[in-house]
């Protein structure tokens, strides 16, 4: 009688067998290449197009309040310019900060900062910064007050409805001043108008109060963090509307 039983042809793997080990290393091959590639991505991401920062002081209240995270656009103003109005973020041209002492951290938290600082999630920097809204381009003449209270860039008058005054003040500025902006320079206000040490307070810092172009990190774009807050920064185009034929 013939035998119908057929070969048996388990294809069950030992848990140990040659083919599942290789099976797990491709795995967390692929699972490293992928997160170096990402790693990678973010970090020129970060370093050469967008990058976020935290809001270290009231300067720019209410537009900016102290801890909202925003996100910076770091292609103005290398390769597209900026203009009046727009909040922009700039290294310390000499002697606006002072000095700030060594950051204590323990390893892990370091560590940690570091690589999310690399990615664009942290901004370890951001008290070595500095954010205002920019009201005078290179050749600008700024002056203020006139008799409302009003700045005027180039003999037009502002209203800025992103000034923020104390109560029963009328003027933009506490003090007065009478400026033309020099090449490759800006001058910045903080929105926060009689709590901003800006560009009106430095006239004996290196740069005299202005701003290098070269020291401009970027152009903030949106508040990013908290999610409360989420909103696009608006440079009030409506605002600096005319000076630009005032200055041609």
């Amino acid at each position: 009688m013939t035998d119908n039983t057929l070969p048996s042809r388990s294809h069950r793997l030992e848990p140990d067998s040659p083919r599942k080990r290789r099976g797990v290393a491709i795995f967390i091959r692929d699972l490293l290449i992928i997160f170096v590639v990402a790693l990678l991505i973010s970090f020129l991401i970060k370093t050469f197009l967008v990058r976020s920062f935290y809001i270290p002081s009231g300067s720019m209240e209410s537009t900016l309040l102290v801890d909202d995270r925003i996100i910076v656009n770091q292609l103005e103003p290398a390769l597209v310019p900026v203009s009046r109005g727009d909040v922009v973020v700039f290294r310390d041209p000499g002697g606006w900060l002072p000095a700030q002492p060594p950051l204590e951290q323990n390893p892990i938290v370091a560590a940690l900062d570091w690589t999310m600082s690399v990615v664009g999630l942290s901004a370890p920097d951001s008290n070595d910064h500095l954010i205002k809204r920019i009201i005078g381009l290179p050749g600008d003449h700024v002056v203020c007050c006139n008799t409302l209270g009003q700045m005027s860039v180039n003999d037009i008058p502002l209203s800025e409805p992103y000034a923020q005054l104390p109560a029963g003040e009328t003027s933009v500025s506490k003090d007065a001043f009478d400026v033309v902006v020099p090449e490759n320079s800006l001058w910045v206000m903080g929105d926060n108008r009689y709590d901003s040490l800006d560009s009106r307070y430095h006239p004996n810092a290196p740069g005299k109060g202005f701003v290098p172009m070269d020291n401009v990190v970027g152009r903030a774009l949106v508040i990013s963090w908290p999610l409360e807050r989420w909103s696009w920064l608006d440079d009030y185009p409506e605002v600096f509307r005319g000076v630009e034929e005032a200055d041609k």
